[in-house]
C-alpha cells in the first residue's frame, strides 16, 4: 500500500523572493518585477493598488499571489498604543502579532510558529503544544500589515517574541530577517531575536552577517529551577546556553539581554536574584524584568508590584543593569499566545505550577 503523499502548502504573497516573482512574470517586461516589488515591500500595497501594473496583470495576479494572513479578531486597547491581531492561515490555523506605539518608536512582536513545541508551562503558547512553522512570507506579512497599521507613525522595531521559538525554525526565520533587513530597510540593530535556549540555533546566528539583537528568555539561573520551568534546559543548561551566548556577542558585538517573567515565590526570590546577578557578570548583560501575564492553564500568578521593585533592586544593589517591562495590553489577551487560546472553546487541561521556593 503506498503511503500518503503530504500536500506542500501553497506559496503566499511574500513567500517569493525577487527571482521568484520574475520566473511568474517571465511573460511580461523585466521591468514589471521591480514595479511588483515596489508596490508590496516599499508601499506595502494590496495588489489592486499598485497603479503602475496593467489592470489585467494584477488581476491574474490576485490569483497567483493570495494574501497568507487573513484578519480573525483585531483588538486595541492602551488609547490606541498596543493593537494584536488574530491571523487566520490558510490551513485553518491561527498565529497572533502585537503592534506597540512608545515614545518616539513602534514595535512589531511578530510569531514565527503555529503553537510551540518548548513546552515552558506558564506561556499560554507552550501550554497549546506545536502545530507547524510559519514560512518566511508569513512571518514577513505580519511585519508589513504592522507596518501599514502604524502609519503616520513609522514602524522602527520588530521583535520576534510572538508565538512560537524563532530559532527552532532558523531557515524560515531568518529568511524573514533578511527580507526586514534588505528590502524593508530595517536595520539589524532594530532586529531582535527571542529564544529560550536553542544552542545551536544561536551558534548558527553568530555566523551570519546581520548582527541582530539576541534575547534570552532565562526565567531561572539554577539548572534546577530552570528545568522546570524551560524544559529545553535540560538538554541544553545554563553553562552550555552561557557559553553559547558569549560566542555571539563576541561575533555581534550586541549586547545580550536576559528576558525574566516574575513569578510569586517561583524565581523571585533572594537566591535566584544572586545566581543572575553573576551570570549577567559574566556576560554584561542586561535583564528584562516582566512581571507574568496571567493564563488560564498556569495557576500561579505574577509577582506583585513591590516583589517586582525588590527583585530589581537586588540586582542593580549588584551591579546589573535591570530595567521593568510594563505589561501592555493585559484587557486585549496581548501576552503570547493569549488572545487565539482566549478564542478556543474551553476544555484544556491546566499545567501544574511549580512548586513555590523560600521567601525573601
Amino acid at each position: 500500500m503506498t503511503a500518503p503523499t503530504r500536500r506542500k502548502r501553497p506559496e503566499t504573497r511574500y513567500d517569493h523572493d525577487r527571482d521568484a516573482l520574475g520566473a511568474l512574470l517571465d511573460q511580461h517586461p523585466t521591468y514589471r518585477v521591480d514595479q511588483l516589488w515596489q508596490g508590496l515591500y516599499a508601499e506595502g500595497l494590496e495588489l489592486e493598488d499598485i497603479s503602475t501594473l496593467p489592470k489585467a496583470l494584477r488581476a491574474d495576479l490576485g490569483e497567483l499571489l493570495p494574501r497568507a494572513l487573513h484578519e480573525r479578531t483585531q483588538r486595541i486597547s492602551e488609547g490606541g498604543e498596543t493593537h494584536k491581531w488574530l491571523w487566520g492561515l490558510a490551513d485553518g490555523d491561527a498565529v497572533e502579532t502585537v503592534l506597540m506605539h512608545y515614545p518616539g518608536r513602534s514595535t512589531v512582536c511578530v510569531s514565527s510558529q503555529a503553537g510551540c513545541a518548548m513546552a515552558c508551562g506558564f506561556c499560554a503558547t507552550g501550554q497549546e503544544g506545536f502545530r507547524r512553522h510559519l514560512t518566511t512570507g508569513e512571518i514577513v506579512e505580519q511585519v508589513i500589515r504592522a507596518r501599514e497599521a502604524a502609519k503616520p507613525r513609522r514602524l522602527s522595531n520588530v521583535v520576534f517574541m510572538g508565538m512560537g521559538e524563532p530559532l527552532a525554525n532558523y531557515d524560515a526565520v531568518w529568511g524573514a530577517v533578511r527580507r526586514i533587513h534588505g528590502d524593508l530597510g530595517l536595520s539589524a540593530r532594530h532586529i531582535t531575536m527571542s529564544t529560550v535556549g536553542v544552542v545551536p540555533g544561536i551558534r548558527r546566528m553568530a555566523e551570519e552577517s546581520l548582527p541582530v539583537s539576541l534575547a534570552v528568555s532565562l526565567h531561572a539561573s539554577t539548572d534546577e529551577l530552570r528545568n522546570e520551568l524551560v524544559p529545553l534546559n535540560k538538554q541544553y543548561p545554563i553553562d552550555v546556553l552561557a557559553e553559547a551566548c558569549a560566542g555571539y556577542v563576541a561575533a555581534s558585538g550586541r549586547r545580550l539581554s536576559f528576558e525574566w517573567a516574575l513569578i510569586d515565590g517561583v524565581n523571585d526570590t533572594r537566591d535566584q536574584a544572586t545566581h543572575l546577578a553573576e551570570l549577567c557578570r559574566e556576560l554584561r548583560a542586561h535583564v528584562n524584568l516582566i512581571p507574568l501575564n496571567p493564563t488560564p492553564g498556569y495557576p500561579t500568578i505574577g509577582t506583585p508590584p513591590e516583589g517586582v521593585a525588590r527583585f530589581q533592586r537586588w540586582l542593580q544593589d549588584a551591579g546589573t543593569n535591570a530595567t521593568i517591562r510594563r505589561n501592555r495590553g493585559t484587557d486585549i489577551d496581548a501576552a503570547c499566545g493569549q488572545l487565539r487560546a482566549s478564542q478556543m472553546k474551553d476544555g484544556g487541561q491546566s499545567v501544574a505550577a511549580p512548586r513555590r521556593r523560600s521567601t525573601r
